[in-house]
């Protein structure tokens, strides 16, 4: 047994390379569904119909159509339309997308939950509706919103593992190929969910310090990320959960 992890680890820097492009790649998706989840709030917040409409048939279509299809639909279709992508963009593209539609729930509901006053006061100091909207009501909706952000930044990292099905080298594909030549299965995808494990960790460590730093006043690391137990305490009486 032992001999078998020992030769595993023997393809470590290829598992390295994996890991970080399935990083690189989860990065740069999320940094497309937060650019397409702020502007999807604003267009589900407006006065007209015209944007409204095609962000709700957006977030609708999205957010009802599994991931992994619209994969295939920007990797094998979109060529037919003209528009030809290699793997990787075609696989950023997707990510983006389908998590820019969670994202623009999330950005709807934070901003929502700004109260009118703020607004109101913004105005009364002759700020005008864009310089209300980044200064006043944007910092607090994304403190609102930050640890269900967060979470889609986790979600679309586990995410990034589909994309080995349009034959993107992340770790999930990577891991694949060793599998098949090495057959040593629990071995190879026990190192690349132990490398999964790693990053999903190492990514909310560091949103945790982003956010103690970002936001006055700092957010707890708990908002982040809740204690194990947590959930567990949610479920007991009250009596029981006050002497825990």
């Amino acid at each position: 047994m032992l001999t078998d992890w020992n030769y595993a680890l023997q393809d470590w820097p290829t598992y390295l390379d994996a890991a970080w492009l399935s990083l690189r790649l989860s990065l740069a998706a999320f940094a497309l569904a937060c650019a397409l989840g702020l502007l999807g709030a604003l267009a589900r917040r407006s006065r007209y119909a015209v944007l409204r409409a095609p962000a709700a048939v957006y977030v609708e279509v999205i957010r009802n159509t599994p991931v992994l299809l619209q994969m295939f639909v920007a990797y094998f279709a979109l060529p037919s339309a003209g528009l030809h992508l290699s793997p990787v963009q075609a696989g950023v593209l997707a990510l983006g997308v389908n998590v820019g539609a969670y994202l623009t729930e999330i950005f709807r509901a934070g901003i929502q939950a700004v109260p009118r006053g703020q607004s109101e006061a913004a105005r009364v100091l002759a700020l005008g509706p864009a310089r209300t909207f980044a200064h006043v009501v944007l910092p607090q909706a994304l403190r609102n919103v930050y640890p269900a952000v967060v979470n889609q930044l986790v979600q679309i990292i586990l995410g990034s593992s589909l994309l080995s099905a349009i034959s993107v080298p992340e770790l999930t594909g990577t891991a694949t190929v060793i599998n098949s030549r090495t057959l040593l299965t629990i071995e190879v995808f026990g190192i690349a969910a132990v490398l999964y494990l790693v990053l999903t960790n190492l990514v909310v460590l560091a949103a945790g310090l982003i956010g103690r730093a970002a936001f006055r006043p700092p957010l707890r690391p708990a908002a982040v990320r809740p204690r194990p137990l947590d959930a567990v305490r949610r479920l007991l009486p009250v009596r029981v959960r006050k002497e825990a």
